[in-house]
């Protein structure tokens, strides 16, 4: 293996990139504002909501925190989110995932105003995506394209096999693929020889959120590998949807778990809060 891809350098240059661009808009008087809402206390939301915070904090973007109780309405929240598109001072509405089961996460998204939608989740901004029109992308999948690009990888002509087909990760990943001219094709749970249209990669991205499923069986010689899934082993260590010992000797490039996807989630939200100044 050459070259193991950093994420957490790489989420580093793009928050330092956009603390530099808030302080060019504060000094034009220019200030932006992102609304968080956490419904409940999920113990992994709350750690997620937290790195937000800190994020914000350090690229000076000021947050708001709503965070309510599990037996919050569904109308009560969605009457919050619309207070929150009509509050001019708020750039970014942000509402962490998973919801209580009584609340429609789908009604959720949607009631979000387009243009304060910087996880990219509404219909409008997935829509503006596929027809190559300006608008927010989901992170996790810009933040794939970044590490990418950042690590010298060129992604024209390639071969790439997005494993997954999420609304979040999946179909997204494959359009902005599709943007940077590469030949994409999504592979899922009903892809028939799985092995043999993963080892035609020479970019994969894996988003089936089953522990180190990846094993080298799938994966080409010399190919890059993307692994979007984390989960937390018996002995509490954590590991992706790849397995990364047995992969990483085959491979050209591959992203560590931790330390590989995941800081540029919050990397490429800070991104969209800070593109939410200009965007719309």
């Amino acid at each position: 293996m050459d070259k193991l891809i950093d994420g957490k350098k790489i989420s580093a240059q793009i928050k330092d990139e956009c603390r530099k661009k808030v302080a060019g808009l504060a000094g034009q008087g220019i200030k932006i504002t992102l609304a968080v809402i956490q419904v409940g206390n999920d113990p992994a939301s709350s750690v997620y909501v937290n790195n937000k915070k800190k994020a914000c904090e350090y690229i000076g973007i000021q947050s708001l925190a709503f965070e309510c109780p599990e037996d919050t309405s569904e109308a009560d929240l969605l009457a919050l989110i619309q207070r929150l598109n009509e509050n001019s001072d708020v750039n970014g509405i942000l509402v962490q995932l998973p919801l209580p089961g009584h609340i429609s996460e789908d009604k959720v998204i949607r009631t979000i105003d387009p243009s304060k939608d910087v996880d990219g989740f509404h219909p409008a901004s997935v829509g503006a995506l596929c027809i190559g029109q300006p608008g927010f992308v989901s992170c996790t999948p810009a933040g794939i394209i970044q590490l990418l690009k950042r690590s010298g990888i060129d992604i024209a002509g390639k071969e790439c096999v997005v494993l997954g087909r999420s609304n979040i990760v999946g179909k997204p990943m494959a359009l902005l693929l599709l943007r940077e001219n590469a030949t994409v094709t999504v592979a899922h749970s009903k892809t028939k020889n799985l092995k043999e249209v993963t080892r035609r990669a020479d970019i994969l991205i894996v988003a089936v959120g089953k522990s180190q499923m990846i094993t080298k069986d799938y994966v080409k010689e010399g190919a890059v590998v993307i692994d979007v899934g984390i989960h937390r082993g018996a002995d509490n260590h954590l590991n992706g949807d790849v397995d990364f010992a047995d992969v990483a000797p085959v491979c050209s490039a591959i992203t560590p778990v931790p330390g590989g996807v995941g800081p540029m989630t919050i990397a490429m939200l800070m991104h969209n809060c800070v593109e939410s100044a200009s965007l719309y």
